[in-house]
């Protein structure tokens, strides 16, 4: 028997296997990422404190506090950043645009510092002043004008983007929640990208849809192609995948529901 020849038949065997398990956790993903968007709307666990997120999830009244939590989710945990909003309308006695609109920015950084409400509260403080500054000059003191009238996905993001403070990370989650958790109609899902949060990158590092080396760019368009028509389908599945069980160190992977596709577990020597 010509071993070299077997060799060969048994390496082919084993690169098709990869597309074939690759082509499947793909589809699992889409699948995951379509069972959450197209669900009936859910109140939004966004702290796991029912008082603040009962507010938070009123983004009829109160979009501003949904923009301006979302400005805050930076370096921190989510549940600490989502509150932030809410503790210092707490401590002005009033969760209306007027009364925010009132505060100067040394009050703000004062209920910052004094709640040590961020990691960093100078910082952090005037994104907030500037944030609320841009809803009034930009979207007459009403958020939910970012999104009113079916607007582009591209125009959402855009719009996201010029808030100070708000880079691609938090431009396309923001979107993205809009769309696939508040059911705001939008006229394509073509740019909302995946976020390049550390979980997700973890997931798809380790699912080999990318590599270790790889950049926050690749991680973008290895989405958009994996899924050109909505590429942040994998958002929410591949964070919590990563925030649940894919931890950094001893994973959790017998309660993930990727575990018999998951390369980890594959002979590919990969």
């Amino acid at each position: 028997m010509d071993f070299s020849i077997l060799a060969n038949i048994m390496n082919q065997e084993i690169d098709q296997n990869k597309f074939n398990n690759q082509d499947k956790l793909i589809s699992i993903l889409k699948e995951k990422g379509s069972e959450l968007f197209n669900k009936p709307f859910e109140k939004i666990d966004f702290t796991k404190n029912p008082e603040i997120d009962e507010v938070l999830n009123n983004i009829e009244r109160y979009p501003h506090l949904y923009v301006l939590a979302c400005v805050m989710d930076r370096q921190i945990k989510a549940e600490r950043a989502w509150s932030i909003p809410y503790e210092v309308s707490k401590e002005i006695g009033s969760f209306e645009f007027t009364s925010l609109f009132k505060l100067k920015e040394q009050k703000i950084k004062e209920i910052f510092v004094s709640r040590n409400l961020h990691r960093f509260n100078k910082d952090m403080s005037k994104y907030f002043y500037l944030t609320i500054q841009r809803i009034h000059n930009n979207y007459a003191n009403n958020a939910s004008n970012i999104w009113k009238g079916k607007p582009s996905s591209a125009t959402i993001v855009k719009r996201f983007l010029e808030f100070d403070g708000a880079g691609v990370k938090i431009a396309t989650m923001a979107a993205n929640i809009l769309a696939r958790d508040f059911k705001i109609p939008m006229r394509d899902y073509f740019s909302i990208d995946i976020s390049p949060d550390v979980h997700i990158t973890r997931v798809f590092t380790r699912l080999r849809f990318i590599t270790n080396s790889s950049n926050i760019e690749m991680l973008i368009y290895t989405a958009r192609e994996l899924n050109p028509e909505w590429p942040g389908i994998f958002d929410l599945p591949c964070w919590q995948i990563g925030r649940n069980w894919c931890n950094p160190k001893d994973p959790i992977c017998k309660d993930c529901y990727l575990t018999n596709f998951c390369p980890k577990f594959m002979n590919f020597n990969i």
